[in-house]
This record gives C-alpha cells, sequence and structure tokens, in this order.
C-alpha cells in the first residue's frame, strides 16, 4: 500500500477542522445555552450531592423536590409590588425541627392573576402613583377568547413616560396589552391626575370605563362585593358623562347604559316613590324612569311630580326651550306647581301591552362570548311607548318656559343679577330664594287684612332693591305684588303716574282668585267719583275725617263693584287722602269732550253713587260737587237721579224730599242702566291714563323725606290725632278685646272700628315697624310694643 504524504494528512485534518467549525457555527444559541446550564446544572448537583452535611441527619431539612406553591391572590397594595415573597418551610421529624428560610428573587409587580382595586385604594405602576382605584391590575384576566381583559393594566409591560393623553394613539377597540408603551404612558399619567382632564382622547375614558363594564357586570354575577359597588360605580359614570358625555356621543349611550343596569338592576318595590337618581339627556328615556312609571302603571297610582319633571327633562321627544336649560332651579319648581295644579296628586298611566325590559350592549371587546345580558321586569310595562302622556308633558314644559322667558333673558344679560329685585320680579314670588320671600312674608304681614301706606323708597328697601327703579320695573313690582295677593296704588298698571321715591304708596289685600276688573264702566266711574269728590273737597277744605268716613261707606255700599275692586278703591281713597287729585288737572282732562259726553260720564256717575237703590242727602251734595267740576250744571243731579227711579224729571216737592231724607229706587231700572257700561268704559278710560313719562328714582337708595315726628303733647301717641290717640291708648290698656267692646269705644269717639284700626296700625308700623294688635275677634295687643309706645 502506497504511503501517504506528510501534506495529505494536513489537508484532510484542516478539512475536518473546517467542518466542525461550520458544524458548530450551524446549531443556534439557544442551543449551545441550553447545553451549557445543562451541564452547569450537573455539575452543581455533583457538588452539593457530594459535599457533607455539617448538621446532623436526624435535624437536616428534608430537600424539596420543588418550590412551595404561591399563595393565592388578595388585594393589592401599592407597598406590595417592592416587597419579595417570602417561602418558608418547616420540618416535622421531632419537636426540636428549626426552620430555615429561603428567599426568592422579588417577583415582577403585579405579576400573577388580576386584582380590582376599590375606589380610593392607591396603586403604583411603572413609577404612576394612582390614588383613584377602579380597576383591574395584574397579569392574567382572561376573557372567553383566552386573551386578557382590555382593561387590564399589566405592570410587567413596558411604558414610556413621555405619552401625551391628548394625542388619539389607539384604534377603535383599545386594549392595554396591545397599545404602544406611549399610550400605555399617556393612559396612567391621565390615571395619575384623576380621571378628569376634558381635553384627554375619548380612547383613554373607554379603556377606563372597559373595566367598570367588566366589575359591574361580570363580577357582580357571582360577588357580592362587587354588587355593593354599583352605587359607586354609579356615581363613577355620573361624573365621567359630566365631563365627556358632551365630547362623545358613543361614549355618552354606552355609559348611560351602564348607568341604566347597575341603577336598575336590584330596585325597592313602589320605585315611582323614591327620589329620581341624576341621569344625562340622551336618545331614549333612561330604563330607571321607565321602570318606576311602569310599576306605577302596574299598581294605578298616579305619577308623582318629582318622576313628572325627571320623565319631562329625560324624555328625548320633549323639546326643552332655553328657560328649562338656563334657568334649571326655577324651571323645576314652576314645573312641579303647574304639574300639581293640572293633574292633582299626578297623571294615572295606563297599563300597555309593552313590556320593559333590557338588552345590553358592550363597549369592551372583553364580552365577546358572553351572550343574552339582559334584564327583563316581569309585567311591568313600557310607559315611553305612548304619546298621549309625552304630550300632556310637552304643554306643561311650554307653558313653564313661557313663564320664564323674561326672567330667562334677564339671566341671560346679567347673570350675576340673578337674585336681585330687578331679577326676581320677572318671576313668580313662589319661586323667589328664601330671603327675598321672607322680605316679602314680612310685607304681608304688616298689611294683614287691611292696608299700609309708606313711602315707595321704603317698600323698595323692604324688598332688598338696589338699582334704578325705572316705569318697567314698577310696573313689574306692581305685577308681582298683585300676583302674591297684594295691591299696589298708585294703579301704575292702569296708567297711572308712577310714584317717585318720597311719595307715598299704599299696599293692600286682594281677595285670592279673583280676577280684577279696572276697565269697566262702573269701576272706573266709582274711582273718578273718588278722585272728584277728593278735588272737590279740598279746594273748599272740606276733605276731613267725617268726609274721608262718608266716602268709604259709600264705596263699602256699591253692591255693583266685586270685593277686589272696593279693596283697590279704599286703597285710592286711602292716596287720595294723603295726596288728593287736582281739580285743575281733572278739569283739564274733561276739557276736550264735547258737553253731552259730560252729561253722560255725569249721568253714569249719578247712577253708580246710588246703585244700591237708595240716595242719601249727602250724596245727592256730593255728586253737585262732581257734576259742577264736569262742567255740568248741578241742577242736572236730581233729574238724573229721578231718570233712574222714574224716567221723569223730579218735581219740586220730590227735589226736597231728596233733600230732606233718602229715597227708594227701582232695581230693575239701575239694573237696565249699569248694562250699558261700554260707551262710558270707552269715555274713562283715558281719564285714568297719566301719559307723562315719570321720574325715574336713582340708582342709590333714596332716603325718602320724613315728617317731623310730633310730641305726645302737641300730636297724640304715634302721631295720631285725638280720636285714635284715645282708642289706641284704651286698647293697651289690657291685652285682648272683642269686636264689640271695641265697637263701643269707638262709636263713643266718632270713629268707624274698621278704618280707625287700620290707621292705628300703620302708625304703629311706621314708627316701630311693627302692629300694635293683631286678629279680628278677638283682637289682641301686641305685647312687645307695649314698652316701645310708653317710651
Amino acid at each position: 500500500m502506497a504511503r501517504k504524504r506528510k501534506g495529505d494528512s494536513v489537508s484532510v485534518l484542516g478539512v475536518v477542522l473546517v467542518g466542525l467549525v461550520a458544524l458548530v457555527a450551524s446549531v443556534p444559541v439557544e442551543v449551545w445555552l441550553f447545553v451549557g446550564g445543562v451541564v452547569l446544572a450537573f455539575f452543581a448537583y455533583r457538588y452539593f450531592k457530594a459535599k457533607p452535611s455539617s448538621e446532623p441527619p436526624e435535624t437536616q431539612p428534608m430537600p424539596q423536590s420543588k418550590a412551595t406553591p404561591r399563595p393565592r391572590a388578595r388585594a393589592l397594595k401599592s407597598s406590595d409590588m417592592d416587597e419579595p415573597v417570602s417561602v418558608t418551610s418547616t420540618a416535622a421529624a421531632s419537636p426540636s425541627t428549626a426552620t430555615s428560610e429561603y428567599r426568592l428573587p422579588a417577583a415582577p409587580k403585579g405579576f400573577g392573576n388580576a386584582t380590582w382595586l376599590g375606589a380610593g385604594q392607591p396603586v403604583n405602576v411603572a413609577g404612576f402613583s394612582i390614588p383613584g382605584g377602579l380597576i383591574y391590575v395584574g397579569t392574567r384576566l382572561k376573557t372567553p377568547s383566552g386573551d386578557n381583559d382590555p382593561c387590564l393594566i399589566d405592570p410587567s409591560l413596558s411604558v414610556s413616560k413621555s405619552g401625551d393623553y391628548t394625542e388619539r394613539q389607539m384604534g377603535y377597540w383599545p386594549s392595554y396589552g396591545a397599545i404602544s408603551s406611549s399610550a400605555r404612558g399617556a393612559y396612567l399619567k391621565w390615571l395619575a391626575g384623576g380621571r378628569q382632564d376634558p381635553s384627554a382622547d375619548i380612547g383613554y375614558v373607554f379603556l377606563f370605563f372597559y373595566g367598570l363594564e367588566r366589575r359591574a357586570i361580570l363580577d357582580a354575577s357571582s360577588d357580592a362585593a362587587a354588587r355593593a359597588e354599583w352605587p359607586v360605580i354609579a356615581e363613577e359614570l355620573r361624573r365621567l358623562l359630566d365631563i365627556y358625555g358632551q365630547k362623545s356621543g358613543s361614549f355618552r349611550r354606552y355609559a348611560v347604559e351602564l348607568l341604566n343596569w347597575v341603577s336598575t338592576v336590584e330596585h325597592p318595590e313602589r320605585l315611582y316613590e323614591k327620589a329620581v337618581p341624576s341621569f344625562p339627556r340622551s336618545l331614549e328615556l333612561p330604563l330607571y324612569v321607565r321602570h318606576a312609571l311602569g310599576i306605577a302603571a302596574v299598581d294605578g297610582v298616579p305619577v308623582p311630580a318629582g318622576l313628572a319633571l325627571a320623565w319631562a327633562r329625560l324624555e328625548p321627544s320633549v323639546v326643552l326651550r332655553t328657560p328649562a336649560i338656563r334657568c334649571p332651579e326655577q324651571f323645576d319648581a314652576l314645573f312641579v306647581q303647574k304639574y300639581e295644579q293640572q293633574f292633582g296628586a299626578g297623571m294615572v298611566l295606563p297599563r300597555n301591552r309593552t313590556k320593559l325590559k333590557l338588552v345590553y350592549r358592550p363597549a369592551s371587546a372583553g364580552f365577546r362570548g358572553y351572550n343574552d345580558l339582559r334584564l327583563t321586569f316581569g309585567e311591568v310595562p313600557d310607559v315611553s311607548v305612548l304619546t298621549g302622556p309625552v304630550k300632556k308633558l310637552q304643554d306643561l314644559v311650554d307653558a313653564t318656559s313661557k313663564e320664564l322667558e323674561s326672567y330667562s333673558r334677564f339671566v341671560g344679560k346679567s347673570v350675576t343679577g340673578k337674585n336681585s329685585l330687578e331679577g326676581l320680579l320677572q318671576l313668580p314670588p313662589t319661586l323667589w330664594p328664601e330671603q327675598a320671600q321672607k322680605a316679602l312674608q314680612q310685607l304681608k304681614a304688616r298689611i294683614g287684612e287691611g292696608m299700609v301706606a309708606m313711602p315707595f323708597q321704603d317698600l323698595l328697601n323692604a324688598l332688598g332693591a338696589t338699582t334704578a327703579f325705572t316705569k318697567d320695573k314698577t310696573l313689574s313690582l306692581a305685577r308681582t305684588l298683585e300676583s302674591a295677593n297684594v295691591g299696589f296704588e298708585p294703579d301704575v298698571l292702569a296708567g297711572a303716574k308712577t310714584p317717585k321715591p318720597e311719595e307715598k304708596v299704599v299696599l293692600f289685600a286682594l281677595p285670592p282668585s279673583e280676577q280684577l276688573s279696572r276697565t269697566n264702566g262702573p269701576y272706573l266711574a266709582a274711582a273718578l267719583t273718588l278722585q272728584l269728590a277728593s278735588a272737590v273737597a279740598t279746594s273748599d277744605g272740606e276733605f276731613g275725617i267725617k268726609e274721608m268716613g262718608h266716602l268709604r261707606e259709600t264705596v263699602l255700599s256699591w253692591t255693583h263693584l266685586t270685593p277686589g275692586q272696593k279693596r283697590r278703591l279704599l286703597a285710592h281713597l286711602r292716596l287720595l287722602m294723603q295726596a288728593p287729585a287736582s281739580l285743575t288737572a281733572l278739569k283739564k282732562k274733561f276739557e276736550p269732550l264735547e258737553l253731552n259726553v259730560k252729561e253722560t260720564i255725569a249721568a253714569f256717575m249719578a247712577t253708580v253713587a246710588q246703585s244700591d237703590g237708595e240716595v242719601s242727602p249727602g250724596e245727592v251734595k256730593m255728586l253737585e260737587k262732581v257734576y259742577k267740576a264736569l262742567g255740568v250744571d248741578s241742577k242736572k243731579v236730581f233729574s238724573d237721579v229721578h231718570a233712574v227711579a222714574a224716567g221723569t224729571k223730579p218735581t219740586a216737592a220730590a227735589v226736597a224730599k231728596v233733600e230732606e231724607s233718602s229715597f227708594k229706587l227701582d232695581p230693575a231700572r239701575i239694573a237696565a242702566l249699569q248694562k250699558d257700561t261700554e260707551k262710558v268704559s270707552a269715555l274713562l278710560a283715558n281719564i285714568f291714563t297719566d301719559t307723562d313719562e315719570p321720574a325715574v328714582a336713582v340708582a342709590e337708595p333714596v332716603e325718602a323725606e320724613t315728617e317731623a315726628e310730633p310730641s305726645e303733647a302737641s300730636a297724640g301717641l304715634l302721631g295720631l290725632d285725638e280720636a285714635h290717640t284715645s282708642l289706641a291708648r284704651m286698647m293697651l290698656s289690657r291685652p285682648e278685646w272683642s269686636r264689640a267692646e271695641l265697637l263701643d269705644v269707638a262709636a263713643d269717639l266718632d270713629l268707624m272700628l274698621d278704618g280707625a284700626l287700620e290707621h292705628i296700625n300703620e302708625a304703629a308700623f311706621e314708627a316701630h315697624d311693627m302692629a300694635l294688635f293683631e286678629g279680628e275677634d278677638p283682637v289682641t295687643v301686641n305685647t312687645e310694643i307695649l314698652d316701645k309706645v310708653k317710651a
């Protein structure tokens, strides 16, 4: 055999080495790492097995083939994330068994099954301190598909500190595990900031919402602790809706649906009796409201006002106008008032055939695989399908809004002045705030069933006015007072001149529920009679207490007037006593009229004056003065008076008889003449309309001119005249009086009791801001005023 050459051997060896190198290079690195690990483990095993024990065999811990299992998941605390897990093994061979502790490396933060953090439970994730709770933290929270739930915050995933939650960084179905590290950082930053920045992208809000959804529905289906959190979740949903509900219609729809679930899944009987929780207005009436209405229909009970208000506000088919949105408190209060006025205890709903139910549509992809998420309510109907009740609600909403239009416009221009008197005058007094209502009630208590005279500025001060009071404001004040059954003289609503701050006004009690007419002929003629009488009496110096009393009795005897008209005339008379009408001004208004028109007015006033069927000599004397002021022959008084009774001119004997005593008239004839009032009403209307522009009160309250307070020696008690001072002193002598007793006292003093009592009380109010007495029969003297009056 031929011998190999040395060069051939070297070549073969090189080829072999190159092949080995290539073979080694082709083996993956992971294989070599595995092999290395096996080799190291083998040598370590041989080393520890061969090493002799330093302890006696009977006390040496038994070797363990594998580590002790970890404890089950529990609620996480922020401190738990950084503490190492301690595993302890204890031998049981003898009483002297020793305990050894093996410390393993710390587990990753939040490693293991997810833990739900309740409201307010803090946690630290990737350096972000999250204070609010209501999130799942961990590495495992499986869904039916086998994936982790999208809401799960996995602390083992990378997080970028530079994430911006105002930017859109996620798709339509976001998942914490699938989004970028930058988006995860943005989400944790939004959570750490309290979940409240309105500029946050709605995707982060949805990511948080997924956790609430899972907790409220899936966990609560088998966990009582989760069900106990429904109110907390409901409150959080309302908070989120307030911040993000208008930003995303999709979020609003899903959040309202979950709010429906947690608010209705468990409910008490007679749900309609409970206060309705807050719900945002959405595309459908909230389930809670529909459920309460349905139970009311089943029970056959009226729908309470509070529930009806919630229905009106939340029913998507009901149109809410600006006042309902701009002035919610006033709208709600007025709606309830009108609802109770119209429906009493409430509407009774029919029991319709459509049954109530909720089929839940989850927002989270983690619900895929869960079917039939629904709530049913037995035979409870869904009354939201009915159109009749909704139409009634819409009509009520429109009526309420219309009444609030002027106030709404005022608030739209001056938000800060909504509680000023100027603003409140645009509202019914029943809607005023407590302090303003208290001031009005004090004023009404001061008036009682009578009347009170005071400077106009004092009235404004009592009601809290702080700004200039123009003609329009005064008209609003008069309308507001009248709605509270308080009359205002001068009658600016009928065209009277607006009073100046220092001028007197008279407030008087109006009968409730009476529609006061200021435009019919009899009332206008009666008012003109009083004006002319005061003007004539002032001109000849005869307008004193007796004449005032006579005019008062005359007004009370006019049976063709309503109680409200009589009270207004008496208040007008009181004002005329303070400031009598100007005869010159009245004559000026009559000058443009034709003589036949003047005679028509005069004849009608004669009819009114004796409308009680009797004419006294005093009334004839008053009519003569009125005729003369009108420019009509005063002798026509007799012919006009007798024309009512017989349609013929009076004889001299008849005239003499009238001058000596009263005579009876034909009631049928009187009634016939009083029916024809339209012409007279038109003629008199212009007499009571003051075309002069009223003076405007200054912006700052003007101190009214005060009359010098006379001493008791010169002017009597409380500034009263002698007769009224005597009556007041007599009343102060004991705490209580019967009406019969006071009638006797008044008769002795030649006073009309009712007028005298009103006058005394007004004087007491002006002097000490309190009444001297209260009540009608018996009359009780106010003991608090005793020391002040006697001082």
